[in-house]
């Protein structure tokens, strides 16, 4: 069973769909501690602004069980858009401090790289490029690209947990992958045929 965390916020039910898309599996949105817990794997979606996602985490009481699920029993999660976001240690756009499983951060654009016609948000199909190996990528299609929406971005202190690059003014992190925790600023279940090869291989981890 595929756990899609419900904390109040995020395409949910995109997300969802997009997974029963790729086979038959169970797939359950909840905030019911027992029922992410059965879970063989789980999902953090998310929208919208930094601080008002870890203030819906912090009130739903699944940080502490989720990070003991994510960081000692090494469940496998991704993180979307916003979700991956929130894994990472802080935002350039708000106060509140991130989730802390991932090594990084989120940051601003910088403005001062991007050309006139690079408008922030970053919005609609973008190309991305391996960094590494990642299971996720198995069989890929070729050319692989995304939707993309987004005024910041994942900077990784580790480069070697960089998975996905992608060139928007400059090459920013657009995914990043460290051992059970996978993460990506797309939105695969927006991604017509690629996203459903990522969820699939994410489904057959």
């Amino acid at each position: 069973m595929i756990a899609i965390i419900n904390y109040g916020i995020g395409n949910l039910a995109s997300v969802r769909n997009m997974l029963r898309k790729v086979g038959e599996y169970d797939v359950e949105i909840t905030k019911e501690v027992d029922t992410i817990q059965a879970a063989d794997k789980l999902i953090l979606p998310g929208v919208g602004k930094f601080d008002y996602g870890m203030q819906r985490l912090n009130e739903s009481g699944l940080v502490e069980p989720l990070s003991t699920m994510v960081l000692e029993d090494k469940k496998p999660i991704l993180g979307i858009c916003l979700g991956a976001q929130l894994m990472t240690r802080s935002s350039d756009e708000g106060k509140l401090p991130g989730l802390g499983w991932a090594k990084g951060k989120t940051v601003a654009f910088d403005r001062s790289k991007l050309s006139d016609s690079d408008k922030v948000p970053h919005m609609g199909w973008n190309y991305t490029l391996p960094a590494k190996k990642v299971d996720l990528f198995e069989s890929m299609h070729a050319n692989p690209r995304f939707y993309f929406v987004h005024s910041y971005h994942l900077e990784m202190d580790d480069k070697s947990d960089v998975w996905l690059t992608t060139e928007y003014g400059y090459d920013f992190c657009s995914a990043y992958q460290h051992e059970n925790i996978f993460a990506c600023q797309f939105h695969p279940e927006k991604s017509h045929k690629f996203g459903m090869k990522l969820m699939e291989n994410f489904v057959a981890l």
